[in-house]
Order: C-alpha cells, then structure tokens, then sequence
C-alpha cells in the first residue's frame, strides 16, 4: 500500500479549475474530483486535516485522506461530507451537488447495470446438470419440442433482459439531466460559477472571488483589473507559500441610490498595483488578492463578510482592506470582522472616530481597525484657515442617513464639525439649519433650501454641505436658479465632493457665482511637484499604476479623476507592510507564514513614518489613525473664486 505523503511532501499545488460534477460517472472519478476540489481551494492535505477539526466529530487525518482518496472504492457519506466541509464548502447548498452525485454513485454500486454471468456447470457435474434438461424433454416430447422450447424462452429472456436494460438506461439518464439541471441552477444561484463563495443577490453578484472565477463576475467595467488579478494570484500560486489579503468594499451600483458612482473600479485598481508592486519584490510572503463584493450600498456585506471569516484557516487570510464608505454597514461589517480577530485598513473612512474605539456610533471597541484616510476634523480645520478672517454668515445643509435609511457617519461627521471646528462655528447661522431625508428625493428638496436662503433674516454667503456628492450637483443647480442667486455663495464641504464633476451646469453660471470648497489629499500635479518631499513615492505609483499589468493597463486618468486609486493602493501597502514585518520578526521562511494576530500587532506599530505611501510617508497611532496628516490635508476649489480676503490657489 502506497504510504500518505508527510507533510513537507505536500506543498499547495498550482491552480486547478474548479471539478465538473457534470463529467463524475464513477467512483475513480468521484475521488478525482474531491482531490481537485482541493486543488481548486489551494489546500495541503495537511490543511484539509486541521479544518476537519473545526467541524466536530473525528479528525480527518492525513493518512485517512490518502487511504481513501487511493483506494478503488466509492469513499463513504461520511467521509465525503467530512472532506467537503473540511475543503470550505460550509452551507448545505454547496453539498447538495456533492452529495446528490454521491448518492447516484452508490445506488449505481448496489443495483449493477447488467446481471453477472453465471458460473457454467463442470464437466465432472455433467450428469446432474443434464438431468433436468432430459427430464425436460421427456415432459415436452422430445429433443426437437425442447429446443424449440429452449429458444422460445430465449426469445423471451431476452426481450425481458432489453427492456430492463432500458429501463435502467432511462433511469440513468434522467438521473443525468437532473444532475445537469441542479448544477446550472446552483450555477445561476452562484454568478455562473460553480464557486460557492459568490452568490447572486437581488440581481447582483457578491461575495469573494479571486480573480479566476471570470473576469466579468461583478460586471464588464471590472473586466480589465479582475483579468489581471486573476492572473497574480495564479503566479502566486505557482510560487509557493502565500498569505490571503482581502479587498472588501461595494463592487457594484447598479441600485440608484448607490454613493460609490463607479468610482470602485478605480479603487480596486489601485489596490491591485499595491499588490503587485509588492510580489515583484524580493519579500517574503508573497500576496494572493482577493475580492469581496458588498452590492450596492453595501446592503450584502453578511454575505461577502461570512466568506471571509470562513477564508482564516484554509486560505490562510491574514488582513482585509478597503472597508467601504463611513455608514452603518461598514460599522457592523468591521465588528464582525473584528470578532474574527481579523485585522483591518480602512482607505475610504474619514468619519471622526471611526477607528478601533468604536466611538463612531458607541457600541464598543473594533479592535484591529486602522484607516489612512484623513479625517473630517482633519480636512474642516484646513478649510477654517482658507476662509480668511472675515465675517460671514453660514447656513447648514445636511443629511444624516443613506438611502438605505442608515446612519451615514460621513454626513453627521461633518455636521458636528460644522459645529465645533474653531474658524467654522462662528459663522454658522441658527435659525438657517436644513436637513434632508435621501429617501425623500433631494431634487424636489433642493430647490426649495436654496430658495429659502434668499428669505433668511441674514444675508447667507456660504452653506456647510454635510451631504455626499452624489447630491451636490442638484444643490449647486438649484443656487444657481434661487432668487438671490447674483450673491456670491460660497459651499463648505468634505472629501467625497474630490469625485463631482468639474462641469457641473451651476458651477459656470455668470449671474449666479458659486465656490465650492473641500479638503482632501493634494492633487496630482502638487504630489509631483518638487515642493513635495515624498513626490518620488507618488512617481513611483504612476509608474506602477499605468505600466501593463498581465497584457491589461489602467487609464492614467483614473488617477485625476479622485483619490480613490491613492487610498486604495496605500491601505493595502498598510498591510503589506506590517505583512513583511511580522515575517522579518518571526525568523523569515523558515518560521513559517505569520498569521492575523501578528499582522494585527505589527499594524499598531507602524509609528512615525513606518509606511511609504503613494500620498506620503504616514504611520498609525494608538487608536489605528493616521498620523502626519498635517501635511497632507489640502484645501482645493472649484467655480469660482473666493469672495472675501483669500483666495485658494489650487
């Protein structure tokens, strides 16, 4: 009997093409594709092993597997639920195939196709195997009736024998097209794929992917960085031992009242280079990326949050980046991340105290959260210094919900900054405070704030906008149509307006003069420019960003178009870099794959300027803020220019 491979001898082998259950007609083929099962997962035997144990029961030790899968025999119930379960496959929907097939196998075993041929009689027994058939002919009339007899009953076995084989061969082919059936359902249930992880959702596709499933699996604009991924991690897997980082953040916005507005795809771009920047390097791990899709407005994030705390053992998933927007689903989504003592960098969080004191809605801690994005407070108080010193009066527009009906951190963020950011409170109008529900349709809402500017007791020349941008065009239009429009206005708000269009009809309108003001990252042009220190690591960036990746390239304008690609690429580089530290510090290779827990530590020291960014030379604190924000937080315009004593240049 061959021995079981001792585990050294089992390395995780290449990438192997999830099994066709379609193809499965025999035991050999069942065991077939249960070995490939484990391939397509990028699991040891040894692994298969340790995730037997999470699942109650006996273990499924090394040899055991080995002793089965060799074997010439259809492996057990038992065991093949075990081996599925152990492999990922933790819902019963994604048994159901396996399971099914099993049992036609074993059926098929019990009830063979054709009977056995019968064991012909032996010469020395002939005389009491003839008698019958001379008792026979006797009763019949002869030796002529017999064999006429004889062939009669022929006939009729045979046509017995056909119709039974027909019957059988029916069976097996409906058995076929059911089993045909139940996969293209469970195939339309999972994204077209047969990878359990992905699940269609109110007609999108979530979940996690890494990239080998199809390039089109959240939509055709994702096509050109989903190819590319796909092909990393297929060379990673070629190369030897690897960590799991995810990327978790809102793929798709095919809902109306989604607030990514397509921007995601740039984000994921970014995220990529900072991965594949780090694989061509000679460090140790290498990265495999994988993608989790929360839908839009993040409304799927159990589904895409429960593959990855599924993903800790098997495929050894070490830290998730990305997090999405600063709203109530990326707080649920990060404590449950965190409960799984699963590490995280936020890129697009800027809400005040959305970090690991959970302070950002008051229910506890998130521990193992860190973000590098700049904060609301960060960006208003770069803002109350670009106003001037004049007096002025403000009104407050804000909306504290999505359109999910959830709290947006984001928007109550900014209001309260409105109200306490020294420079900014003093201007600020009470009697002129508005508020809107998304739900309620901002168009019909709008007009009717901006007229009423016009009525206020006090001349109103500039608006705090705690909204989100998606919204900010129909308020810029509907200043630009109020009755007092010819007074110059100016509007007050955050880092997501980085992504409105520049073009917006109420921005160049001449009777009406508009300025729009926020704070964000420096703009391109500022990060190359020679006044910044760190201008070679945003170089370095570009260069990596728009350079071929696996036959696919990334449009340069992505990198103007918003921060989003900046963020994304320096969250992941977080990670990256407390990654390759806890190995450094664990003895290299030879000490084996760090794992989550000294991620975790390592991100919490990354102090001072521990990490070089795209956007600058940054760390994280205590509380997993960036630190050295300072200098970074830039105040950019758009329309027209300041009224009042300064005037930004951008």
């Amino acid at each position: 009997m061959a021995q079981p491979p001792e585990e050294s001898q089992v390395p995780p082998e290449g990438p192997s093409a999830w099994p066709d259950l379609t193809r499965v007609s025999s035991a050999k083929e069942f065991r077939e594709a249960l070995t490939q099962l484990r391939m397509s997962r990028d699991l040891t035997l040894r692994d298969v092993e340790k995730a037997s144990t999470h699942d109650g029961g006996r273990k499924l030790a090394v040899a055991t597997i080995h002793r089965i899968l060799s074997a010439d025999a259809l492996p057990s119930r038992e065991f093949a639920t075990r081996y599925l379960r152990a492999c990922g496959l933790g819902e019963d929907k994604e048994l159901e195939p396996w399971l099914a097939l099993w049992k036609e196998l074993y059926t098929r075993e019990r009830n063979p196709q054709a009977p056995q041929d019968e064991v012909p009689a032996k010469k020395d027994r002939a005389g009491a195997a003839a008698w019958p058939s001379r008792h026979w002919a006797r009763l019949v009339g002869g030796r002529r009736r017999l064999r006429a007899v004889v062939a009669a009953g022929v006939v009729v076995a045979l046509a017995a024998g056909a119709g039974a084989w027909q019957l059988q061969r029916q069976r097996e082919h409906d058995q076929r097209i059911q089993q045909i059936q139940d996969q293209e359902r469970y195939r339309k249930q999972h994204c077209g794929t047969l990878n359990p992880s992905l699940v269609m959702s109110e007609g999108e596709c979530t979940g996690v992917t890494d990239g080998r499933d199809g390039s089109a699996v959240f939509g055709r604009e994702l096509t050109p960085v989903m190819t590319a991924i796909g092909a990393e991690n297929s060379n990673v897997l070629r190369g030897g031992p690897f960590v799991t980082v995810a990327f978790l953040t809102p793929l798709t916005s095919k809902s109306p009242d989604s607030l990514t507005l397509g921007q995601y795809v740039h984000e994921l771009e970014g995220a990529y280079t900072a991965v594949e920047e780090q694989n061509k390097q000679d460090s140790w791990p290498k990265i495999r990326l994988v993608v989790g899709n929360m839908g839009s407005s993040e409304t799927q994030w159990r589904k895409a949050v429960g593959q990855l705390t599924r993903m800790k053992q098997a495929d050894h998933l070490v830290a998730v980046a990305g997090l999405g927007l600063s709203q109530q689903e990326t707080a649920d989504a990060t404590r449950a991340l965190s409960r799984a003592d699963l590490p995280m960098v936020g890129d697009l969080i800027t809400a005040d105290q959305f970090n690991a004191t959970g302070a950002v809605d008051g229910n506890g801690p998130i521990e193992g959260l860190t973000r590098v994005a700049l904060t609301n407070t960060d960006q208003l108080t770069a803002i109350s210094k670009e106003l001037g010193t004049g007096n002025r009066t403000a009104a407050l527009v804000s909306a504290g919900l999505t359109a999910n009906g959830t709290p947006d951190f984001y928007t109550s963020s900014l209001d309260r900054g409105f109200r306490s950011v020294e420079g900014l409170k003093k201007h600020l109008d009470e009697a002129s405070d508005f508020s809107f529900d998304p739900r309620g349709g901002p168009d019909a809402i709008m007009p009717t704030i901006s007229q009423n500017l016009c009525n206020a007791h006090k001349t109103v020349d500039t608006v705090y906008y705690a909204g989100r941008v998606k919204y900010l065009p129909q308020f810029l239009n509907a200043l630009a149509r109020r009755s007092c429009r010819s007074q110059h206005i100016t509007v007050v708000t955050g880092s997501d307006s980085a992504a409105l269009d520049p073009k917006t009809a109420g921005l160049h309108t001449k009777e009406s003069p508009i300025t729009v003001l926020y704070a964000s990252f420096p703009s391109p042009a500022q990060l190359r420019s020679s006044d910044n220190p760190d201008n070679e690591l945003y170089e370095s960036f570009v260069k990596s960003f728009t350079a071929p990746h696996h036959g696919v390239q990334f449009p340069n304008e992505a990198l103007t178009n918003s921060y989003w690609p900046l963020v994304a690429h320096d969250a992941v580089l977080t990670v990256a870099t407390a990654l390759h530290s806890a190995a450094a510090n664990k003895g290299g290779a030879a000490a084996g794959l760090p794992n989550r827990y000294a991620v975790r530590n390592e991100l919490y020291a990354l102090r001072t300027n521990a990490v070089a960014g795209a956007s600058g030379h940054f760390g994280i604190d205590k509380n997993g803020d960036r630190t050295n924000t300072a200098a970074v937080t830039t105040v950019h315009r758009l329309g027209q220019p300041l009224d009042n004593t300064t005037q930004h240049q951008d």
